[in-house]
């Protein structure tokens, strides 16, 4: 009896169906845990996520917008970067703040929710204004990136500020006329004190120190608890207060430079 045989050029159709069936539930999967590990904001920072009689909130392709509602706007502009798997939204109390103290505030929405993937996000954000002044800064991992970015764009960039964050030897500012802000809480349970030690070194001379007592890692958005951080002995909104004031004196004399 003689034997039929498929065409050559159709065997590979059922090996490829089936690899790239493979890959799709993995992908899928690997999203599904990603989303898991995210952290999303809490009620109240859905709440103020909203434009008022203050401050206007606009969606961007990159992320968000808070500036003053009447248009007064004092300089140097606020770039941020998110946690780690912290999405943006959860940032939306600070951004308001500083929006209300009459700031423009630039919320970055990264790849995946992780800065790794969006270094270079602060571009479309600084091509709407491009003759302004700005900070660039973050939390936790955003704040490594954010470093990272300035010293690459020191051209534009007059400071860099960190939450629970540090600069690493790839964004090292040392040597770089830059103003930079430290901010960390004494119930921090999540950041790596021995690499923060270590990195001071990559900071400007021109560096202010900040510890907010009694704060803690998640607070410096509103999301929750993070896994491995300790509990917070002062509130959400008051550790909000003393990271605004931080900021706004840091922010003074460049304001009266401008």
């Amino acid at each position: 009896m003689k034997q039929t045989h498929k065409p050559r050029s159709k065997r590979w159709i059922k090996p490829f169906i089936w690899i790239l069936s493979v890959l799709a539930i993995l992908i899928i999967a690997g999203l599904v845990i990603l989303d898991s590990l995210t952290y999303k904001p809490l009620d109240e920072a859905t709440a103020v996520f909203q434009s008022d009689t203050k401050v206007a909130v606009e969606r961007l392709q990159e992320g968000y917008r808070f500036e003053p509602a009447d248009g007064q706007v004092i300089q140097p502009d606020i770039i941020f970067y998110p946690g780690g798997l912290v999405e943006p939204e959860s940032y939306a109390p600070f951004a308001k703040r500083m929006a209300e103290k009459g700031h423009r505030v630039y919320v970055a929405s990264m790849p995946l929710n992780l800065a790794i993937f969006g270094q270079n996000k602060a571009e479309s954000f600084i091509a709407e204004h491009p003759d302004n002044r700005y900070v660039i800064g973050g939390h936790s991992l955003g704040g490594v990136f954010a470093a990272r970015y300035a010293k690459e764009h020191a051209d534009v960039i007059d400071g860099v500020y960190f939450m629970a964050s540090y600069a690493d030897d790839g964004g090292n500012l040392n040597g770089l006329n830059l103003s930079a802000l430290q901010i960390t809480g004494t119930q921090d349970g999540v950041l790596d004190r021995t690499k923060w030690e270590a990195a001071k070194k990559n900071l400007p001379d021109a560096t202010t120190y900040v510890e907010i007592e009694g704060g803690n890692h998640g607070q410096f958005g509103t999301y929750g608890m993070q896994k491995g951080d300790h509990e917070p002995a002062i509130t959400d909104a008051e550790q909000l207060d003393e990271v605004a004031e931080a900021m706004e004196r840091w922010l003074q004399p460049m304001d009266e430079s401008m």
